[in-house]
């Protein structure tokens, strides 16, 4: 199913069934007469516990979360700056050099919003990156020293934050924490499950309540951890990071390289 047309609503729907679940299932319990627990205290020492792991995992991503939130931003920075020398190189001195940089790095901008989406490969894309350096050398003896140290600046730059949004998609966020939370959240939901509580509606609210919210945030933690999560249709979903700043820095990038003469 496409989860991403429910907006923000999507997580909370694809947990809905697991909480559900609880609830048909701590009824069944009922009827078995398998509620063989009794609430104490240690109840309420385990769901605090639960609560602080839970919390320093939100913590944690959402760190790492606001820093990426910043990477698509950046990305087009480096690739207008780099676009700003090559244009005025052309426009002052007719250097063909530098329209072939300006072309480089409109291909290079569309490579990197494929690469976000899973169809251009990782070495595919840094190989484009690399090839800069062809119209750098072609533009060695004609451009200003400081021009080309400018762009080579910006292309060191660009591929900082291209490794780093590689190693934020491919590297989770301490996952023995997410083992044990989990865990937790499992005994919690156990717990309530075989627990006598009476009146025996209110067991059935606490039980799907209980097991909706924890359920809930380690999906949301899960989705939080991979902010570079996109479909290779192209589609994003409200937990991603937006590409907007990247697809609006591509539009002025081919605009820019049309208009020249």
């Amino acid at each position: 199913m496409n989860w991403v047309r429910f907006g923000k609503w999507s997580t909370a729907l694809k947990v809905l069934p697991v909480a559900l679940a609880a609830v048909a299932l701590k009824y069944g319990l009922h009827l078995l007469g398998w509620e063989v627990i009794s609430l104490s205290p240690l109840f309420s020492g385990l769901l605090a516990a639960t609560i602080f792991l839970i919390g320093f995992l939100i913590s944690g991503v959402l760190t790492d979360y606001k820093e990426s939130e910043k990477l698509p931003g950046e990305i087009a920075v480096s690739l207008e700056a780099i676009a700003d020398d090559a244009t005025h190189l052309y426009r002052a001195r007719q250097l063909a050099p530098a329209r072939e940089l300006l072309a480089r790095v409109c291909e290079l901008s569309d490579a990197i919003r494929f690469w976000f989406f899973g169809t251009v490969p990782s070495p595919e894309l840094f190989d484009r990156l690399i090839g800069l350096n062809d119209s750098f050398v072609a533009l060695d003896a004609s451009a200003p020293p400081n021009m080309l140290v400018r762009m080579k600046q910006e292309q060191s730059a660009l591929r900082r934050v291209l490794i780093r949004v590689q190693t934020v998609r491919e590297t989770s966020f301490v996952a023995p924490a997410y083992a044990i939370a989990e865990i937790a959240a499992t005994l919690v939901i156990v717990g309530f499950l075989l627990a006598r509580i009476d009146p025996f509606y209110e067991s059935l609210f606490f039980v799907g309540l209980i097991a909706f919210l924890f359920t809930y945030l380690i999906a949301l933690i899960r989705d939080l951890d991979n902010p570079f999560e996109y479909g290779r249709d192209g589609s994003t979903s409200v937990d991603e990071v937006s590409l907007k700043p990247l697809e609006d820095a591509i539009a002025r990038l081919r605009a820019r390289l049309d208009g020249l003469p």
